[in-house]
């Protein structure tokens, strides 16, 4: 609940830009569900072979099907309007540690609750599946080789040897992450859904590590329970891109700590180094990623660092890892252009960019939840604030990185190399979009928060999601 020493006015301007951004995410969401029904327009959200009879819910990568309850239903409902309730109250009171280690705890709860409302299979059923990289991780026995040959079995022309969907279309770092986890015994099903969990949970202790050492730690304190209550968890349970928004989470908290003009740690040169190497191997992992060195610069550009050893030092570190895969025998940049062409080989050719290009958008909003929208239409208005640096330095924190994100996600759905299927692919980008909750009114907090718990709670039990 609010601190009763906040305000609780905010200026007419600032409610309106919230609503309007809540009101137009709203109908774009509506649309987004309703229009290819009503029409009879065909999005193929899933594939032309597909037997599934169940209402199919474009954006979303499912069907229709309700569970009103199941064995995660009332530890989430518990932790959802228990951190609703409490949440924000012991936000304000903890010793910093005690904070991120509450906010791990709840963030960690919350996914695993969720997941579990399907049963232990709604932690294994997605990563187990063959076009998953858990199967082709079990097969793998000579790394050296898989590097070598990554590159030429991506394309449909190398079957039967061409790498299943999810491993075609990431770097390989994703899939070494689960030839690892094989290797230490921790390959099955169940028990690599739980280390996805563990790792994919911490995102919001990196934003909150970020946002302390940008200087911000009352926003940190604000933005705790809605960080860790984001309805993204539906999805980070299940899905390996929560690893990969943990590697992009934990090197930008790093990058921040380089901002610091001291403090202690290994010094600018240790986390500027450490941040690159985290973010390098997360353009490794993902096509996608190179975009957020966006995000990165706002980083940088929040911490007041430009001169020094920060950017030189981040930048060299992340070309590590990239050329390191290339001598071994992966080149990113030969592997992009292989993938492209598979891409639009595939379903992607017949999935209409007049849908997707705003339907990829209302997927986000759904895993976002109503609160982050607000938040951003209070940000659009605080733009130009920025540009004449009129903003107080909270506000100047929160606008720059959750406005690079946001430049990062249309940048993203412009390119048209996700279409459909994105639920997953968004869950890097979420927790610093959720960043916008800090900005808006002080009365809509509660109720905001609420309305994402519910939000999480309704998708979950609702929709059955392929990931």
């Amino acid at each position: 609940m609010p601190s009763p020493a906040v305000p609780r006015s905010a200026p007419p301007a600032v409610v309106r830009a919230a609503t309007a951004g809540v009101v137009v995410v709203a109908l774009l969401v509506l649309a987004a569900f309703t229009v290819p029904h009503l029409v009879d327009w065909e999005v193929h959200t899933r594939a032309p072979r597909s037997t599934v009879d169940e209402l199919l819910v474009p954006p979303l990568h499912g069907w229709f099907a309700p569970q009103w309850f199941g064995p995660g239903t009332l530890p989430a409902l518990v932790l959802g309007l228990g951190g609703w309730w409490w949440g924000a109250r012991w936000a304000r009171v903890l010793p910093w540690r005690g904070l991120l280690l509450a906010t791990y705890l709840l963030a960690l709860g919350w996914c695993l609750s969720l997941a579990l409302v399907d049963g232990p299979s709604g932690l294994s059923r997605v990563l187990g599946h063959p076009v998953e990289y858990l199967p082709t991780a079990r097969a793998v026995d000579d790394v050296g080789l898989l590097l070598r040959e990554y590159v030429d079995r991506i394309s449909y022309d190398a079957a039967p040897r061409n790498w299943p969907t999810h491993v075609a279309g990431h770097p390989p770092l994703m899939l070494l992450f689960f030839v690892g986890l094989v290797q230490v015994g921790l390959g099955g099903d169940l028990a690599a859904g739980v280390v996805v969990t563990v790792i994919g949970a911490s995102m919001p202790v990196a934003v909150l590590v970020a946002l302390r050492a940008l200087g911000v730690p009352d926003v940190a304190r604000r933005l705790a329970v809605p960080l860790a209550l984001s309805p993204v968890a539906v999805f980070v349970a299940v899905s390996a891109d929560a690893v990969i928004g943990a590697v992009v989470a934990w090197g930008l908290a790093c990058l921040a700590l380089a901002t610091r003009r001291a403090g202690p740690g290994p010094g600018r040169w240790g986390w500027s180094a450490a941040a690159g190497l985290l973010l390098g191997c997360s353009v490794l992992m993902s096509y996608g990623m190179p975009l957020v060195g966006l995000v990165a610069l706002a980083v940088i550009g929040a911490g007041c660092a430009w001169r020094g050893p920060v950017l030189p030092v981040a930048v060299g570190a992340a070309l590590v890892p990239v050329l390191g895969f290339a001598a071994a025998g992966f080149a990113w940049w030969e592997a992009y252009p292989v993938l492209h062409d598979r891409y639009w080989e595939g379903i992607a050719s017949i999935r209409p960019a007049s849908y997707w290009l705003w339907g990829n958008l209302a997927a986000l909003a759904v895993i976002t939840g109503p609160a982050v929208w607000g938040g951003v239409g209070v940000l659009v208005t605080r733009v130009r604030t920025l540009a004449r640096r009129r903003l107080p330095e909270p506000e100047r924190v929160v606008v720059l990185l959750s406005g690079a994100m946001l430049l990062v996600v249309l940048a993203a759905d412009a390119s048209r190399m996700s279409k459909s299927e994105v639920e997953r692919i968004w869950v890097p980008f979420v927790p610093w979009l959720t960043l916008t909750v800090a900005l808006l009114p002080p009365r809509w907090r509660s109720p905001a928060l609420l309305a994402q718990v519910v939000t999480a709670l309704a998708l979950q039990h609702l929709a059955y999601t392929s990931w």
